[in-house]
């Protein structure tokens, strides 16, 4: 924050240097109005960008500490072996991507979203002889159309309420994450808006004095 100057700051004196109302008028011009406006509403955003970026992340701490506190609880209740990378799947599929899209002024924005349903394995012209070869089968069923299974059945039918906390709370975690990055680069983009318009008014405010 210490290199957020308040355009206020640099606003030229009533009066001038003693000269007539001809200088006066060429130093508070049109173009240093608009300049000083908008500075003032890129301050404010900026401001609100910085709060609103300060109260997410600490809802984030809070989020991923109640995270591992219930996942605490849960290996209490079933057993330290009983909730482990023992238990993980062979074969992990993801249940939600990270999308990124363009938004207003060229600012990438985040957002978690489910994933999408991986479409049915296609059988090359090979495999397709070897089957007719082999007679008619069953068709198997589409497994990979399937929704990706919910990591809890890793762990058992009946999982304590305690683990199901656990993963809510990553999962918030998770989307409070990508408005972080977001919210991030709307800032860093806002910074450089800002240096760039003090800039403008300052040679602005040097080529009428």
């Amino acid at each position: 924050m210490e290199d957020l100057v308040c355009p206020l700051a640099v606003l030229p004196t009533a009066g001038g240097d003693g000269e007539g109302g001809g200088s006066g008028s060429e130093c508070v011009s049109m173009a240093a109005l608009d300049l000083r406006a908008e500075l003032d509403s890129l301050l404010l955003q900026l401001l609100g960008d910085l709060e609103e970026l300060e109260g997410k992340r600490a809802v984030l701490n809070a989020r991923v500490e109640e995270g591992w506190l219930s996942l605490a609880k849960a290996r209490y209740a079933m057993g330290t072996k009983s909730v482990g990378p023992l238990q993980y799947a062979s074969h992990m599929e993801p249940q939600v991507c990270l999308q990124a899209s363009e938004a207003q002024e060229g600012l990438q924005k985040f957002k978690v979203v489910r994933s999408s349903v991986h479409a049915p394995e296609e059988v090359g012209p090979r495999e397709a002889a070897l089957r007719r070869r082999k007679g008619p089968t069953k068709t198997p069923e589409p497994q990979s159309s399937e929704a990706p299974r919910d990591p809890l059945n890793w762990f058992g039918i009946l999982v304590p309420h305690s683990l199901r906390q656990a993963q809510a709370s990553f999962r918030d975690g998770l989307q409070l994450a990508a408005d972080i990055a977001s919210l991030q680069n709307r800032i860093d983009w806002g910074r450089s808006q800002l240096r760039g318009l003090q800039e403008k008014l300052k040679q602005l405010e040097l080529g009428a004095a």
